[in-house]
Formats: structure tokens, sequence, C-alpha cells
């Protein structure tokens, strides 16, 4: 599928993807994402496509998801506010250490085929049933950036620029699709520091056969122990102050993944989320962090079209 054609196919599926985030309002998004309406211009010509752009499914143990890649880290930024518009508004930044997403999305096309197996009359009725089940009308869709994986540069690891590239390619959709795994195996169980610490480690277990604690903390933005800024602000206010705890969890990590058989890097998951024993120091504290996610069915409903 060529790039152009990876987005003529998302935008069918997803029209919010016609919209423009930088003149678009957020009120015509949600007009769009809440009530089906078609955009009143179907543009793609603001995205330049890239070599690298794929639209993949991957199969995972909580079932297939769509795995979208692009490229071009414009088109990342403006798909990814896209798809935010209806909750957080078009104009909001995508953070430079955010390279991934896993997304809850509303899909009209679905809501629309189902309806038209039914007359007229009954579509209303059968509209308030169909959706009242989440599942009848979202996708869980991932959308992955390339580039080095969390700004950490390729000799920071000890890489080719090209090496480094294609790794982070590896550690990136893993750790996307384990959280998604994750929402779906343990949807009572989310705590955010410590759900990036379990998704990066299957995300480097996948790229390298291996978890190095040192590896992570570079991703999370310490550099000789200390915290210098990096990805652990998007998930906390007080980086530097959970950083003693997280250290002793990687340190955990690290054991369990160590004394782990060779396996499939989703095979790591149940043992990371065990909690920790009377041996363990304990895992990083829920107080004070945010929830990355950018769904839109935590805070709005799908409605009729007027």
């Amino acid at each position: 599928m060529s790039a152009g054609d990876i987005f003529e196919s998302l935008a069918s599926d997803y029209p919010l993807l016609y919209l423009a985030p930088d003149t678009d309002t957020r009120e015509t998004y949600r007009r769009v994402v809440l009530r089906g309406e078609k955009p009143e211009k179907e543009r793609l010509d603001r995205y330049r496509g890239s070599v690298h752009d794929r639209d993949e499914t991957a199969d995972t143990p909580a079932g297939p998801v769509r795995v979208i890649t692009l490229g071009d880290r414009r088109d990342f930024e403006l798909v990814l506010r896209g798809f935010t518009a209806a909750k957080t508004g078009p104009l909001t930044p995508v953070p430079k250490s955010q390279g991934a997403a896993a997304l809850t999305v509303f899909n009209w096309k679905r809501i629309n085929a189902h309806l038209s197996r039914f007359p007229q009359e009954e579509r209303a009725a059968e509209f308030r049933r169909f959706t009242s089940v989440k599942e009848n009308y979202t996708d869980m869709l991932v959308v992955l950036s390339r580039g080095p994986y969390s700004g950490v540069g390729a000799e920071e690891v000890g890489l080719s620029e090209e090496e480094w590239l294609d790794r982070s390619d590896t550690i990136r959709r893993f750790h996307e699709l384990t959280h998604v795994i994750c929402r779906r195996l343990y949807p009572d169980d989310i705590d955010a520091i410590r759900d990036e610490l379990i998704a990066d480690a299957v995300g480097l277990y996948a790229a390298f056969g291996r978890f190095e604690p040192e590896t992570e903390k570079l991703f999370l933005g310490f550099r000789g122990g200390r915290y210098v800024g990096g990805r652990l602000e998007n998930y906390t206010d007080e980086p530097e102050k959970h950083a003693g705890l997280i250290f002793e969890e990687l340190d955990r990590i690290g054991r369990i993944v160590g004394a782990a058989p060779a396996a499939e890097p989703f095979g790591l998951i149940p043992a990371l989320f065990e909690p920790p024993g009377p041996t363990d120091a304990g895992t990083p504290p829920k107080r004070g962090v945010r929830d990355p996610g950018g769904t839109y069915d935590r805070d709005t409903t799908v409605k009729e079209g007027e």
C-alpha cells in the first residue's frame, strides 16, 4: 500500500482525517466524530507521506490490532492531533518525546453499515441499542512515528543510525501493543508510570532479546542518575520525586526478564504485572501521575446525527 493509499484508507474509515487541525475547530471535529457528520471538504494534501508508511494488523494475545506507522513526523503529529481533537482540541501540541499512541476511535462506517440492514423507522431504536455496547462502534488503533525511540541518539545506545531506527521501530510497536493488551486483559489495573516501564521492557526485549535498566533510564530522561528532562514528565509533574522507586522497579523488571525462559515478548506481560513480592521494594506510586491515554470514550458519547 502506497503512502497516499494509506491516508485514503484511513480517512475512508475515519473521516475526521479530512479535517485540518490547524484551521478546523474542536466543535467541527466533535460533529464529525460524535455525530457522524461528513466533512464539508475531503482533502488529504496536507499529508506528505513517506516510504516508511505502513498499515498493518498485528496479532496479539488480546486479539488483532490495526497498526499505522507514519515515517514523516509532521504527518504523525497531524494525525494524532486529528484523532484527539474532539476531546482535547485540535491545537493541542504533541510532545516531542511522544512517538506513538494507542487510541480508541469511533467507526461510523460500521455504525452506518449496521443500520442499513434495518427499515428507516427502526433505525433510531437500533442505533441506541447498537451503540450501548462500546465494542460495537469503536476501534483500537495504534499510531506509530519513525525516529529514535524517546529521542535517544544512536550514539547513546552504541548503534548506527539506521540500525537504531530499525530497533526503535520494534520497541515502539511492541510498547504500544503491550498497552493495548494490558488495557484489555487488566482493565481495572492502570498505573501510568508502571505501565510505561512494563511496555518499554517488552519493547526492549523484542528488539534486543534482553532488558537493560540503564537503557530504560535513558528513555525516561535520566543521565548519570539524575533526571535531566525527557519522557517521564509526560506522566508525572514530579519526575525527580519518583526516581528512587522507579530505579528499584527497573531492577525488579530486570530480574524477572533475566529469569524468564526465552519466550515471545508478550509472554512476559503476566509476570511483569505480578505485584512485588516481600523482597521487592514496590512499584512506583500512583499519586501525582497522569494517564496519557488519548481515547474519546472517557468523556464523550457517540450521538445520533441531527
